[in-house]
Order: C-alpha cells, then structure tokens, then sequence
C-alpha cells in the first residue's frame, strides 16, 4: 500500500521529528486506519537512504496514521510517497 507524508506530529510549540502523519490511498475512516497499527513504513530517499518506522495510531477522523521512525525525518520528506507493508 502507498501513502504520501503530510507532516511532522506537531503541537503549539513542539514539533516531533521522528513522527510522521501519513495518509494512505487507500483508507477512509478511522476504523480503517486503526487496523494499520505495527504494520512497518518505509521512506526512500533521493540518495537511496531508506528510514524504517511502524504506525503508531490512527490520527483524526479521516484515515490518517502516525508513524514512528527509527530516526529524525528530514523537512524534504513532507508530500513524498512511502510504502507501507
């Protein structure tokens, strides 16, 4: 399954860089994306580099999840595809 990356988990004044809000293609509601929790993400980078990471939780109401990387996502990551398995 794909997904594209929208942005880091962020609070007022806090911004979590080794977590992703990711909205896959093919989810539509909560329950949905609740179902994805510890399926493994994969972000490849133009240099090759790929980053791992496992979804956390669902986030909102329409179908996003959070993911977890094992390391601090670059802001060149925000609107590229991952793939999830």
């Amino acid at each position: 399954m794909k997904g594209v990356i929208k942005n880091f988990k962020r609070g007022r004044r806090t911004v979590t860089m080794n977590q992703m809000i990711i909205y896959p293609e093919e989810l539509n509601g909560k329950e949905e994306a609740s179902k994805m929790v510890e399926k493994t993400v994969t972000w490849k980078s133009p240099g090759g580099k790929e980053i791992k990471g496992k979804v956390r939780s669902a986030h909102g109401t329409k179908g996003a999840i959070r993911v977890l990387f094992e390391t601090g996502m670059p802001g060149q990551a925000i609107g590229t595809p991952v793939e999830i398995q």
